[in-house]
């Protein structure tokens, strides 16, 4: 048998037994896919949903309404609760994300806003890459592939060789090369803890981050000398930065007593949960606020 043919009789074997777990969610090319990982739930990316009710188009055709159960913003994940009738959840050993490496085989999967079944072949090309979730956190870990996937696949599963769950398809880089958040074992403690509801909310500040440069930008506008730090564009009313009394346009220099200059060094002190100091630079004023989260 030739090597086309191998390859062929792979991609088929991964469609015809990974397949049947594959969702679409929406309708058209507008939303995303997803994968049964246990009986009545669907995991996805969350910035594939819209609202708290979805439509899951399954693999023999049928559509069922689905409710969103749980949702992680900052990790990219969601839990969908839907009946799910005959189709299997896909195998999942969180075990074997941390083994795959550069050049191992995968098939990628979606079923894009349920206009049927995708399948392709790829192959590993970085491990341990990272992207950024829609509220702007830094998400690690991720499997870097080859496999090309058309608009509406985000979500649905890559998987191994053997079939096993690899991680969910989340965004396209440059080359055509998509990123997939890692099914290991914290993803897969974190979807169980979605599905029933029981995941608590990650700390948050509630504030909104202009990048360091539009923070430079501003206070050479207005005379000020330059400082490293993060611009506050926004704060959320009620929120915890709110009651602590931060403004828009303070910038925040210091946390917890070290210097801050990036977002990424605020979200690792905010995993703590807690309180936290922040040093605020407001005009030519600094200062230091203690912060309770939530």
């Amino acid at each position: 048998m030739s090597v086309i043919q191998e390859l062929q009789q792979a991609v088929v074997g991964a469609a015809e037994t990974v397949g049947p777990s594959v969702v679409g969610l929406g309708r058209g090319w507008g939303r995303g896919s997803g994968v049964v990982t246990s009986n009545g739930v669907v995991l996805t990316n969350a910035h594939v949903l819209r609202g708290e009710e979805v439509a899951v188009a399954f693999a023999d055709g049928h559509t069922e309404h689905g409710r969103v159960a749980g949702v992680d913003a900052d990790l990219d994940l969601a839990a969908i609760a839907v009946d799910t009738g005959d189709a299997p959840p896909v195998a999942w050993d969180p075990a074997r994300p941390g083994a795959v490496g550069i050049g191992e085989p995968v098939f990628a999967l979606a079923n894009p806003g349920g206009r049927g079944l995708r399948a392709t072949f790829g192959m590993v090309s970085a491990t341990g890459r990272s992207f950024r979730g829609p509220r702007g956190r830094r998400i690690g870990g991720s499997l870097e592939h080859s496999a090309p996937l058309p608009r509406g696949s985000s979500g649905g599963p890559l998987v191994s060789a053997d079939h096993h769950l690899l991680g969910l398809n989340s965004i396209r880089i440059e080359g055509g090369l998509i990123l997939a958040l890692p099914a290991d074992a914290a993803m897969k403690r974190r979807a169980e803890a979605l599905a029933t509801g029981s995941a608590a909310e990650r700390p948050r500040l509630g504030i909104a981050i202009a990048p360091a440069r539009a923070a430079r930008r501003m206070r050479a506008a207005v005379g000020l000398p330059e400082r490293d730090g993060l611009l506050v564009r926004g704060v959320e009313s009620g929120s915890p930065a709110d009651t602590a009394g931060l403004e828009r346009g303070d910038l925040l220099v210091g946390v917890n007593g070290n210097p801050l200059s990036s977002v990424d060094e605020l979200f690792d002190v905010l995993e703590s949960g807690g309180e936290l100091t922040l040093g605020v630079l407001r005009g030519t004023e600094e200062r230091e606020v203690a912060i309770s989260l939530q």
